[in-house]
């Protein structure tokens, strides 16, 4: 008998499981974390494969156009291989695109809807009735999709900027910051169930309290002001049941000012020295098309500043070309910028217009292979800069988290490394010792012998 999918179906015996996609950024993988905790607080489980799930919710993102294409294919083939799908996520703001191109999905949503998700998870699979919470085993710090030992902490939604290349104020809204108190609470559940690395990502981190006027709140007994300051220092004082401290590593910084102030808590080993930070551009007559406020001279000032404070610090950025009136002279500026700049990671995209953003209205669009030959002349030079400044890394002493063994010997980062963005530090099985005493999560302290572009070898000290 045929059996409509948009049908409840019974959950009585055996618990109803959930498949979950998701995509885009770290800021969506901590939304799809809520929504499998809730889901799994209340007698769900979670299915890794299209087969087995009653019900399959794909997270999308809907920032550029190769992400929106990247979020239709997931849907196209969630519902070739499993026909009940919950669509939520970035694009999911556009819910008439999806509707359009899939009337047959059971439910959409946008970002941030955790209620709406479990809601229609409920209307289409509902939870066992004789589900005792007691009895879930979720980890008091949730469901988590990374490893064990790094997580994603996600301090704040959305957004006040209008950058005129972006649409997410759209998609996620204004700035809404977590309370200090909470995101302490969680930060330390996560170090106290072995997390070594704490990710802070946000749409705009350096704003983190400006909505709540910076209000003081009280956690564990005294006062802490919510400002990004000293959110991380206090963040950088947490401790582990067995005294350890967690890297704490700040993502998606937008040049304030007051940035100027965390520097001193890197070089004091209260935050990992490395800096997410996406300058854009360097042209000034760029930057104020794009509605950002840094400028190249300032910029560099500052980032003399930050390396004189912490010679250690790490900077990695993004940068846009190609973007609607960049002429060979704009671009020329940001290759010499990045000449004296030194970063240390760095990112590149060639502009492509965004459906709902305000650069599609700007006069001299740059032809498409202009676009691509600006984008590899970039990523040619920054090729040249990452290489020399990685080896001059060699010979260095450097503390090592431990990501996978495998037979070769061990692949981890430094504190110079996010994950999945940045490079590895690969370390010889004939220099770990004992292999099998080594884990995910341990930090070895590792003398670098070789690098390249992106990564490097070292040797294990024992």
């Amino acid at each position: 008998m045929a059996v409509d999918i948009h049908t409840p179906l019974e959950t009585k015996g055996a618990a109803p499981k959930i498949g979950m996609i998701s995509l885009g950024c770290p800021k969506a993988l901590v939304d799809s974390e809520r929504i499998l905790t809730q889901l799994r607080l209340e007698g769900y489980e979670v299915s890794p494969s299209y087969e087995g799930a009653d019900v399959v919710v794909v997270n999308t993102c809907g920032f550029i156009d190769s992400a929106v294409a990247e979020s239709f294919d997931a849907i196209g083939e969630a519902m070739r291989s499993n026909g009940k799908v919950i669509v939520t996520g970035c694009l999911g703001a556009k819910s008439g695109d999806v509707l359009e191109r899939y009337p047959d999905v059971l439910a959409v949503s946008g970002p941030q809807a955790y209620e709406s998700v479990v809601d229609a998870v409920h209307q289409h699979v509902p939870a066992p009735m004789d589900h005792d919470p007691f009895t879930s085993l979720v980890p008091p710090q949730g469901i988590k999709l990374t490893p064990r030992h790094y997580a994603y902490l996600k301090i704040s939604e959305g957004c006040n900027h209008k950058c005129t290349f972006c649409i997410i104020p759209s998609m996620r809204g204004r700035l809404v910051s977590r309370p200090i108190g909470e995101v302490l609470d969680e930060a330390q559940r996560l170090v106290d169930s072995g997390v070594k690395e704490l990710l802070v990502i946000s749409q705009d981190t350096s704003a983190y309290g400006v909505d709540l006027k910076y209000r003081t709140a009280f956690w564990q007994g005294r006062p802490v002001k919510g400002n990004m300051l000293e959110l991380c220092r206090q963040l950088g004082q947490l401790r582990a049941k067995d005294g350890s401290r967690a890297w704490v590593r700040l993502h998606y910084v937008y040049p304030y000012p007051h940035v100027d102030e965390v520097i001193p808590l890197m070089a004091d080993g209260l935050v990992v020295p490395y800096l997410d930070i996406p300058f854009q551009h360097a042209s000034e007559k760029v930057l104020r098309a794009m509605k950002r406020p840094a400028y190249a001279e300032n910029t560099l000032a500052r980032i003399k500043l930050w390396r004189s404070i912490c010679p250690e610090l790490i900077i990695r950025s993004t940068f846009i070309v190609g973007f609607p009136g960049e002429t060979e002279e704009d671009f020329q500026i940001l290759l010499d910028f990045l000449d004296e700049a030194q970063l240390d990671r760095v990112g590149c995209f060639a502009y492509s217009p965004v459906e709902g953003a305000t650069a599609n209205e700007l006069a001299d669009p740059v032809p498409e292979d202009v676009k691509q030959e600006r984008l590899a002349r970039f990523m040619a030079k920054q090729a040249v800069i990452s290489e020399a400044r990685l080896k001059n890394r060699i010979g260095e002493e450097i503390d090592v988290l431990i990501d996978e063994v495998v037979d070769e010997g061990i692949v981890g980062r430094s504190k110079a490394d996010a994950p999945e963005i940045d490079g590895q530090v690969f370390v010889d099985h004939r220099s770990a010792g004992d292999r099998l005493e080594l884990k995910p999560g341990q930090i070895i302290r590792v003398r670098v012998i070789d690098s390249d572009e992106h990564d490097l070898w070292g040797e294990h000290l024992s």
